[in-house]
């Protein structure tokens, strides 16, 4: 199915003029309707970056570098490289104007096997576990305030975290407009909180709150191995800068509208990071810092005492708004993959209704779900993390292979070529950078669930072993005759 897919493509573009991007071929009546524009766009990047990482685990990327000066160092080189690799997709994105990420890039640059992989391990753990693990610190933010003085129980936490998985994907399920408003008032809620904290921050600079940041690169513990850990700490908390490519096919204007959203948005984070930083070192020394297990709280607490509840009250909807930003553009994934015929073939189907690729959005949301049920799943994110970078970096080496094999697309940008060398050389040192510096089995698993994938691929896609396919199709025949039949006692 897939090989088909790719070769019905290739001969589509030989038909096609040179210097013509390669967009879907899908029937109007079934595309995905273009209803994202530059605002929407730059607080969809906005919204989805700044989660629960800025306020929550700062201290990552502290304990590795040892220091004040290293650590604030690495958050803003930690958005250097967002933004770089943003740059790398905007070429991408503007050049196949596809929704899905990684995945139609992958295709047209490797061919199905790549890309099915990526499909195959995003869809099944990184992305509806990172889902999972988002809901997860909004329930605990959210519950805090009514369990003063100790933790809420993990039964009132994964409830409440499950309750919002389902409201976020029913919002998403029904409108894409109504999960795009959604998106812009909670990011507006959690530029609320980050503009307290940057200038609660500024105005202790001006009392003269400086004493933790002299000498500050004093017993700083500066080695490959810990730098390499650090930016992997910290790229966590930028993971969502590539977003917007997963939705292309609603932006409007994309040639226009997706690098401006780039160029705006994660400048933006980043500078907002650095300040929140900043802030946070004005009230705590690198070892109060190391020592609360909710930077953010901490800093409420010692700051704003007694309107200290608006701290957990806002992280909840920065979290909150972070999972709906990744709620709204991996359903697109799970879309984009059904329709290549690397899942279900009831996945790529779209609301007629709706305009929505509801099915995808459900069965993501039900993935994220079952990772709510362990009792730990952060554990199992930092092993699982590091092949998103695996993905990312062999996302950006199909740029530069592009580059030489399909030179008659048209680049509405384009970027210089030392960008997505550097960003691929990057991806390589995190990846194994945790390998070199802890190797633990738990990297050894990952890999072989990620290569786990060619039996899926060889079983159901090449050789075509399609029952799955069969049950979806019958499910999917009765449920249509179902709604006639309520249809036409509606019209009686």
């Amino acid at each position: 199915m897939g090989e088909e897919s790719l070769r019905k493509r290739k001969g589509e573009d030989k038909g096609r003029e040179d210097g013509q991007s390669i967009q879907s071929q899908e029937p109007p009546t079934t595309n995905l309707q273009k209803q994202v524009g530059l605002i929407s766009g730059i607080c969809m990047i906005v919204g989805t970056i700044i989660g629960s990482g800025i306020f929550v685990s700062p201290k990552s990327v502290l304990a590795n570098v040892g220091a004040v000066g290293p650590c604030l160092t690495i958050w803003a080189a930690c958005g250097i490289l967002a933004t770089l690799g943003a740059l790398c997709f905007a070429e991408l994105g503007t050049m196949i104007t596809k929704s899905g990420g990684e995945y139609p890039y992958l295709m047209e640059a490797f061919g199905p096997i790549p890309a099915f992989l990526f499909s195959w391990t995003s869809l099944l753990v990184t992305k509806p576990s990172s889902f999972a693990i988002i809901c997860l610190s909004f329930a605990e933010y959210a519950s805090a305030p009514f369990y003063p003085g100790c933790d809420p129980p993990q039964v009132v936490i994964k409830c409440l975290a499950a309750a919002a998985i389902v409201v976020i994907t029913i919002v998403n399920s029904l409108s894409v407009k109504l999960g795009s408003y959604l998106q812009n008032f909670l990011t507006a809620a959690k530029m609320i909180i980050v503009t307290i904290i940057i200038v609660s921050g500024i105005v202790l600079l001006a009392q003269g709150k400086t004493e933790n940041f002299k000498d500050s690169f004093k017993d700083s513990k500066i080695s490959v191995s810990s730098i390499s850990l650090a930016f992997y700490n910290g790229l966590w908390a930028y993971d969502g800068w590539n977003q917007l490519n997963y939705i292309t096919e609603e932006l409007k204007n994309p040639y226009r509208n997706l690098p401006l959203s780039i160029i705006i948005g994660i400048p933006l984070v980043t500078v907002c990071y650095v300040l929140i930083n900043i802030s946070y070192f004005t009230v705590m020394t690198s070892t109060e810092l190391l020592q609360s297990q909710a930077v953010a709280v901490t800093f409420g607490d010692r700051v704003l005492y007694p309107a200290s509840w608006i701290v957990p009250l806002f992280v909840a909807f920065s979290t909150i708004g972070s999972a709906n930003g990744t709620c709204f553009t991996a359903g697109r994934l799970v879309y984009v993959a059904g329709r290549e015929g690397h899942m279900l073939k009831l996945l790529s189907y779209i609301s007629v209704k709706r305009l929505t690729p509801a099915p995808a959005i459900i069965f993501y949301g039900a993935i994220a779900i079952i990772y709510i049920i362990p009792g730990d799943i952060n554990t199992l994110i930092n092993y699982f993390s590091f092949a998103v970078w695996i993905f990312y970096g062999l996302t950006v080496l199909a740029l530069i292979v592009m580059r030489f094999t399909r030179k008659e697309l048209k680049r509405p940008i384009r970027i210089p070529i030392i960008i997505p060398v550097i960003v691929t050389l990057v991806s390589i040192l995190l990846v194994l950078a945790p390998i070199i510096s802890a190797p633990e089995l738990a990297y050894l698993y990952c890999v072989l669930f990620i290569l786990s994938g060619l039996i899926v691929y060889v079983l159901f896609v090449h050789f075509k072993f399609n029952w799955p396919q069969k049950i979806s199709s019958k499910y999917t025949s009765v449920s249509t005759k179902f709604n006639t039949i309520l249809l036409s006692f509606r019209l009686a």
